[in-house]
């Protein structure tokens, strides 16, 4: 099983592309610019895609997914993409981008009974089956309503979890869960340095210093990358985490890596 960045920024810029990854060959977490990097041939095999919550950093490579593979999954028989996220973050694309104006409801297209997305609710705590492979879902703090990930490597991992954090300020709960659980790799953001903290408070995002007392809840030293860091601020935010005194294996994410569990 493995997990492969297709984008981890917090914004664009040359070299930048927002979050996305790949689950093997046929699970997007998350759709952000980086899943525009991917062949039309591996778009087209995409079956699911797991959203941490509405932001447009997260979600605009969907509609334009869909309009690029709605032919060839048609031609092929395929059904559609199912798109799984809180309710509240479907009801946000419905209304807000498959709506007519900002892009074709593509949850009836090419008809209403074969369209090339359909829709899938889940709660914090679900157990997501996705062919064989089983993620959960968990809790996130943000300025809308989010969650992040926990994916299972399954029995010859030991059951070792990949998780990911989505957009989340401090959140007690995330790390009772994750005391419950064994670790393979945390993928956790830090949007910004800790000379802009108000506004990593204001928004609901980590910066060193937040991310210090989180990580200090987790025991044992855990293989921590740091995800969400602005354009041109990888320098600042870095060097505030290095500052940390932490048990646990941190450096920054980077386009292309791939995790495997």
């Amino acid at each position: 099983m493995n997990i492969r960045v297709l984008g981890c920024s917090g914004a664009i810029a040359a070299g930048c592309k927002t979050t996305a990854f790949l689950l093997d060959d046929d699970v997007l977490i998350d759709a952000g610019t980086g899943v525009g990097d991917l062949p039309l041939d591996a778009l087209a095999a995409i079956d699911h895609i797991l959203l941490t919550h509405s932001h447009l950093d997260h979600v605009l490579g969907i509609p334009l997914l869909a309009d690029a593979v709605l032919r060839l999954r048609a031609a092929a028989g395929r059904p559609p993409i199912q798109v799984h996220a809180l309710p509240e973050t479907l009801a946000a694309l419905q209304q807000h981008v498959f709506n007519g104006a900002i892009w074709p409801d593509f949850t009836r297209l090419p008809s209403r009974e074969a369209p090339v997305l359909s829709l899938h609710p889940f709660q914090v705590g679900d157990r997501l089956a996705l062919g064989g492979r089983f993620v959960e879902v968990l809790s996130a703090v943000h300025t809308v309503p989010a969650v992040g990930f926990a994916v299972d490597g399954g029995p010859a991992s030991g059951h070792a979890h990949w998780v990911f954090t989505g957009d989340t300020g401090p959140n007690p709960a995330l790390w009772r869960r994750l005391a419950e659980l064994r670790l393979s790799h945390l993928v956790i953001e830090t949007a910004f340095s800790d000379d802009e903290i108000a506004l990593a408070h204001v928004s609901q995002h980590l910066c060193p210093t937040d991310l210090g007392q989180e990580l200090s809840h987790l025991d044992g030293s855990v293989d921590v990358r740091i995800t969400h860091i602005k354009p041109g601020e990888m320098d600042a935010v870095m060097q505030g985490v290095q500052r940390l005194d932490s048990p646990h294996r941190i450096s920054a994410l980077q386009a292309g890596q791939v995790m495997s569990l």
